[in-house]
């Protein structure tokens, strides 16, 4: 079954400039993506437009992000990623 359009952009989207950002949200992208509610896929989708420093610093645990619901989303992201 092929992908939607929307679903092909957002994981195009997931495609960064930094291996590790790469890595850690494609395999979201596979395994967590799907139990997203419909706020917490939009959050993502938001989350995808923060520069990949950012993002790089978010994801590692150097700095939290400053809306509780993207904090929550990241701790998401890195529960449901080995």
């Amino acid at each position: 079954m092929t992908e939607s359009a929307p679903a092909q952009r957002l994981r195009w989207q997931c495609r960064r400039g930094m291996l590790e950002l790469d890595l850690l949200l494609h395999a979201f992208v596979e395994r967590g993506l799907a139990d997203l509610n419909a706020e917490q896929h939009a959050s993502f989708v938001r989350l995808l437009e923060f520069p990949d420093p950012i993002l790089y610093d978010w994801l590692m645990g150097l700095r939290s992000p400053p809306e509780p619901a993207l904090h929550e989303l990241i701790t998401h992201i890195l529960s449901a990623t080995p």
